[in-house]
């Protein structure tokens, strides 16, 4: 069983999570809370395999605690504000993944959290723009360094121009390669990232720059 803990001010969207998530058995929900205060508790106590945290509550906001939260438990922002300055906060300090409501379906949500458990991220649309814009904003790395993967020059340059949001083909493009080429340097970067999708390297990236 996956425990889940559900952390938003609104009972009654606390109701609907709990009802999304009963659709898959491998999800339990032990707990809900109100604000981050209570949230952090819970989570200091029961340590859930994920915290679904809304971002405005009272007492205690979701930015506040977001980082203490991921000591205990991954944490999957689940949040109606799509401001760019959040989601970038949010990323930053340890948010996993993150959910925009109206952006997603039941059946989003729980993927979602099996992805985000496995270790994976999980962003909604704006998020992920938000994601690329964090990463084209970042100094370039060493090749070789362990901290960053142990990314080769050739895998650098890929890498950075995938958080452009450049296709395959675009990237062929500009480095005079092939397609095949750029999916094998894709292949190899997503290997040693340990992700397994183009949004979840351009996450990962992010956030061992960050």
């Amino acid at each position: 069983m996956i425990d889940v803990l559900v952390v938003d001010d609104n009972p009654i969207m606390r109701a609907a999570l709990q009802g999304i998530l009963a659709a898959d058995e491998r999800l339990r929900v032990v707990a809900e809370a109100a604000n981050g205060q209570e949230a952090l508790a819970l989570a200091r106590r029961l340590r859930p395999a994920i915290t679904l945290l809304d971002y405005r509550m009272p007492i205690a906001d979701g930015l506040s605690v977001v980082s203490a939260l991921g000591q205990h438990s991954a944490v999957l922002v689940l949040t109606s504000s799509d401001d760019p300055q959040v989601i970038a906060d949010m990323l930053h300090r340890g948010a996993r993944g993150y959910l925009v409501h109206g952006e997603f379906q039941p059946n989003d949500l729980i993927r979602a959290v099996h992805e985000v458990v496995g270790g994976r991220g999980w962003l909604s649309p704006i998020a992920a723009s938000v994601a690329v814009s964090m990463a084209r904003e970042q100094v370039p790395r060493k090749q070789g360094d362990p901290a960053y993967g142990g990314l080769t020059d050739r895998e650098l340059e890929v890498v950075n121009l995938l958080c452009q949001g450049l296709s395959n083909a675009a990237i062929a493009e500009q480095l005079w390669v092939t397609e095949k080429t750029v999916k094998n340097h894709l292949n190899h970067i997503f290997a040693k990232l340990g992700v397994r999708s183009r949004t979840e390297a351009v996450v990962r990236w992010t956030a061992q720059r960050s």
